[in-house]
């Protein structure tokens, strides 16, 4: 990961599903149903930014149920399926919540996610992501999309603001640690 923190503190984490939320597979069951499988520390990690009063949406090309099925249980309000335009998307959010794009990060991996990316005042791509996104991302996580990697950023984005104690007592309320890891990947 690159050794520098976000210009100013990030307020909104936009995601894409397919490739970041998941790890890009897409399951069809005999009846037509979709079915997708997310990893448990990237919703512990939503919940902690969530708790901290921060944004987080998610804005995808796909259609379907199981995102806002998800989306519901982690407390996600903001949802955007089926776009076509996610830059359009992204900065109709960024108006509704009346946050400069500045203060927005997304977490993408394929060259839809480019335009918000572009857009976004830190960009960061999954560890697998095309070689257009890598080469825009000023964070790559070392995690897989699907496998965490959603945690690691929200993890870096709050250490950088220096909140990280403050979201692992949204589960651990006695926590004392450090906001600085020895050995960490930064």
């Amino acid at each position: 990961m690159p050794n520098h923190a976000p210009a100013q503190p990030i307020r909104l984490l936009v995601l894409d599903v397919d490739g970041v939320l998941t790890d890009g597979g897409i399951s069809l069951d005999d009846l037509g149903r979709e079915t997708k499988r997310f990893h448990v520390r990237d919703g512990a990690g939503i919940r902690m930014w969530l708790t901290l009063g921060l944004e987080i949406a998610i804005i995808t090309g796909r259609s379907g149920m199981v995102v806002h099925h998800r989306a519901r249980e982690l407390g996600i309000r903001h949802v955007v399926t089926g776009s076509k335009a996610k830059a359009e998307a992204f900065a109709a959010l960024c108006a509704q919540l009346e946050i400069a794009p500045s203060e927005a990060a997304m977490l993408g991996d394929d060259i839809p996610d480019l335009s918000v990316l572009r857009a976004c005042g830190f960009p960061m791509a999954v560890q697998d992501a095309s070689a257009e996104v890598l080469a825009f991302a000023q964070l790559v996580t070392q995690a897989k999309g699907g496998h965490g990697a959603v945690r690691e950023a929200i993890e870096y984005l709050l250490r950088a603001q220096g909140r990280w104690q403050e979201a692992v007592r949204v589960f651990d309320p006695r926590f004392g640690g450090s906001d600085k890891r020895e050995g960490a990947r930064s």
